[in-house]
């Protein structure tokens, strides 16, 4: 392959951390520190001998027409929100098909079926793929399961990166999952997802390819250490918490003790989800392993985060590929494609 001019596109999302958002909102995660995922994806393709030209959504129309102009032959999308809309990732990939320009990670169809986790769920279930037992619920519409029981997580439907997704999201009574669904009501103004609490440890099994996807060596995000009584979840706490017990004694690292028929189950049923999900280029499929051996499927990432030192990139790593590598890979596969 020769020489490429690639956009690198990808969105700025501001973090509010005044008292008062800490009191009152529904928090805003996403912050970067040391160097930003778009500039070590530009110096990757740099490496490999292309032309990386970095582009900013930053919310507005003039921003996401001036993005129609730029001439190139590849956008390499880190783009995951519009206007500080973190669910306005499919129309972002819908723009560029209208604009025809070809992209690298999931279309807007896979973004979708993604984003919508119930939806996601009934897909998999179609398919014969493992998913805890879940209801939807918007302002008293009820997609009902008869067959719900305490505990449930309560989490909004159509977000990733676990917004909304506080230890105070599992709950144990009618009071408490009255209370949670207001709650995420009022501040995301979308369905909330009602599902079973799954006890097992946390696993990430990355999924690269189109024909014929590859899953990549399986990750174990490591919930043991959380303090007795805490949820065993990868809260916005686990996640983005910096300072907290929560976010310094919860680890992601290759799982290296599992049986070999356990590790076949989880890629393949990984691989599956990303199928029944029409993912394509690259992808996440999350799980839980349950003490029985069992493999729900929780969701599915597409265009999971790229940093060099993310779970992605470390499984990367692990099945023998560098950074580099793995991102040159992400843009042949996604010139390749018709």
């Amino acid at each position: 392959m020769g020489k490429l001019k690639i956009v690198v596109l990808y969105d700025r999302v501001l973090v509010d951390e005044s008292e008062e958002a800490a009191a009152d909102k529904a928090p805003v995660v996403r912050t970067l520190d040391k160097k930003e995922v778009e500039e070590e994806v530009a110096e990757a393709l740099v490496k490999v001998g292309h032309e990386p030209v970095m582009y900013e959504l930053d919310g507005t129309q003039k921003s996401l027409l001036g993005l129609a102009r730029v001439d190139c032959d590849l956008v390499f999308n880190l783009a995951e929100s519009f206007a500080a809309d973190d669910t306005a990732d499919f129309k972002i990939a819908a723009f560029l098909d209208l604009v025809g320009k070809k992209y690298t990670g999931s279309g807007t169809h896979g973004l979708m079926l993604a984003q919508d986790k119930a939806v996601a769920k009934k897909i998999f279930a179609f398919h014969g793929i493992h998913t805890p037992t879940f209801a939807k619920c918007y302002r008293g519409r009820l997609d009902f399961s008869h067959d719900l029981q305490f505990p449930v997580i309560v989490k909004p439907a159509r977000e990733d990166g676990s917004i909304g997704i506080e230890f105070s999201a599992v709950v144990s009574s009618i009071r408490e999952l009255m209370e949670r669904m207001d709650w995420l009501h009022t501040h995301f103004d979308s369905p909330v997802l009602i599902e079973e609490y799954i006890e097992g440890r946390e696993m990430y099994v990355g999924v690269l390819g189109n024909d014929k996807p590859e899953a990549l060596p399986v990750i174990e995000l490591d919930l043991s250490k959380l303090p007795e009584g805490t949820p065993r979840i990868a809260a916005a706490e686990v996640k983005w918490g910096k300072g907290t017990r929560a976010y310094r004694d919860t680890k992601s690292a290759i799982a290296t003790d599992l049986p070999e028929e356990t590790v076949q189950l989880l890629h393949q049923t990984a691989v599956a989800a990303y199928q029944a999900l029409e993912l394509r280029d690259y992808g996440r499929v999350d799980m839980r392993l349950q003490p029985d051996g069992r493999v729900p499927v929780i969701e599915a990432n597409p265009n999971p985060w790229l940093a060099s030192r993310a779970e992605f990139a470390m499984a990367a790593r692990k099945s023998g590929r560098t950074y580099t590598q793995l991102i040159e890979e992400i843009v042949e596969l996604a010139v390749a494609r018709a």
